[in-house]
């Protein structure tokens, strides 16, 4: 008999155990390597994908019949609140990012119905344990819609929610029906001028100007209006204005970073809608965050940066030196960063859960290597509706990866591609000590840590 550890991680990836007895020879047959060779073919990469990427985004899978809330609840940064708490440990959720839940266990259905009844707001953090919790950043998470069912007197609480704020936990209790509650403190958002207004005028003093560089900067502006990618607008000021060269200035530009990102994303896949990403810096850089295919110790050290330029720096540094994603466990490679393509308007990433409970943030890839299947392919509660999936292993340690989902309807493309859960994988990385970003002169330190020249 399998122990109750196994029976748990079953449920957690989709996978039923009696299907596993009753299926031995076949699930064995499917994990022969020639399948994930067929995927090897660059044939299987479709010129372009028929499959509505709305329907992922709406979270179908759930059903159509949830209560919808409006409005949005907005925390004064500095300001220290009590917040309900719910610990996931495989999911690093970041402002922006949408996640869904499927709750059961009595405690977090009470939970929740209190959160709906007061402003829809919890807090998330990645942990399990109390001591593991403690001064830990997280982020505020709304409730936007909702579904509460009741059968045979167990009452289950299906939600849609989106990550908004960051926090800081500075103290934890546990009530007396269990809830966790947490003492926060709400984070700032740092958005640093690229040529503040004291830098540009910092060569006038009384010895005179002391300027010592020529060209011109370019000023970004946010036109009015509806917030949409290249909505900003360009204005020249004169560089000698200023103690430094144009190029330090240009390191440090948001608009810039974001320009750079997105022609990296386009290198990764063609596929990213750019349309569709946030034209504001500080929303960018978390839609960045939320997508790229990152560790649990990348994506919190980026959910721990306060200042939006410094997060964008990293997040570019981190797409340079990444090319392969490897299994967390073995390091097995299992995905090219190239094979990276969006099935969701969302982008390459997404929260889903399954009828179990468990929350999976999921990468889809065009192909993978070194996987082999276990089970037989089942439409079932496929976050995918047209797909069926299969549960996908790791051939060298036989960590859970993800799936691979087959579409089950015409005239679909992609007729296959890989949904590969981020918490089993790490990014491959170039060592730091090759060529930092960007490829200029080694720059002084940033201008806004500087005092004045003599």
């Amino acid at each position: 008999m399998a122990d109750e550890g196994e029976e748990e991680e079953d449920y957690q990836n989709g996978y039923d155990r009696f299907d596993e007895l009753q299926l031995s020879d076949e699930a064995e047959t499917d994990s022969s390597s020639s399948d994930t060779a067929t995927d090897g073919d660059d044939s299987s990469r479709p010129i372009s994908i028929t499959y509505d990427p709305a329907i992922p985004t709406r979270h179908q899978y759930l059903g159509e019949e949830m209560d919808e809330f409006s409005g949005r609840t907005v925390i004064e940064p500095g300001q220290v609140i009590e917040l309900p708490l719910m610990p996931l440990p495989t999911v690093v959720l970041v402002p922006g990012q949408t996640i869904p839940l499927h709750l059961f266990q009595s405690q977090f259905v009470t939970m929740m119905q209190n959160v709906i009844d007061k402003d829809r707001t919890f807090g998330l953090v990645q942990g399990r344990s109390m001591s593991e919790l403690q001064g830990k950043v997280g982020t505020t998470v709304e409730i936007f819609s909702r579904k509460e069912e009741v059968e045979a007197g167990i009452t289950t609480l299906t939600i849609k929610a989106m990550g908004r704020q960051r926090f800081k936990i500075l103290s934890l209790r546990t009530q007396v029906d269990g809830i966790l509650q947490a003492t926060v403190n709400i984070l700032p958002e740092i958005l640093l001028s690229p040529h503040p207004e004291k830098a540009l005028a910092s060569c006038f003093d009384k010895f005179g100007c002391q300027a010592t560089c020529s060209g011109s900067l370019e000023r970004y502006r946010q036109t009015s209006g509806k917030s949409r990618l290249g909505s900003s607008r360009k204005k020249k000021i004169n560089a000698s204005l200023s103690s430094w060269p144009a190029w330090v200035y240009k390191l440090y530009d948001p608009f810039r970073l974001m320009d750079e990102i997105k022609l990296e994303l386009q290198r990764w896949s063609q596929t990213i809608r750019l349309e569709n990403v946030p034209a504001d810096p500080i929303d960018f850089s978390y839609w960045v965050a939320a997508n790229l295919p990152l560790d649990d110790t990348l994506k919190i050290e980026l959910l721990n940066i306060d200042c939006t330029t410094q997060r964008l720096r990293k997040e570019l540094d981190i797409m340079h030196k990444c090319s392969v994603l490897c299994c967390r466990d073995c390091n097995s490679t299992i995905a090219y960063k190239t094979d990276l393509f969006c099935m969701s308007l969302d982008g390459p990433l997404a929260a889903y859960v399954n009828p179990h409970g468990w929350v999976h943030e999921t990468l889809t890839f065009y192909k993978a290597t070194g996987v082999r299947l276990r089970g037989r392919p089942t439409a079932e509660n496929s976050w995918f509706p047209g797909y069926a999936w299969t549960i996908a292993e790791c051939q060298q340690c036989v960590n859970h990866l993800g799936w691979r989902f087959t579409s089950v309807k015409k005239g679909l493309t992609p007729s296959k591609f890989w949904g590969l859960t981020r918490a089993s994988l790490k990014p491959g990385m170039r060592a730091d000590s090759e060529e930092e970003l960007p490829t200029e002169p080694t720059s002084p330190p940033p201008f806004w840590s500087r005092g004045r020249t003599s």
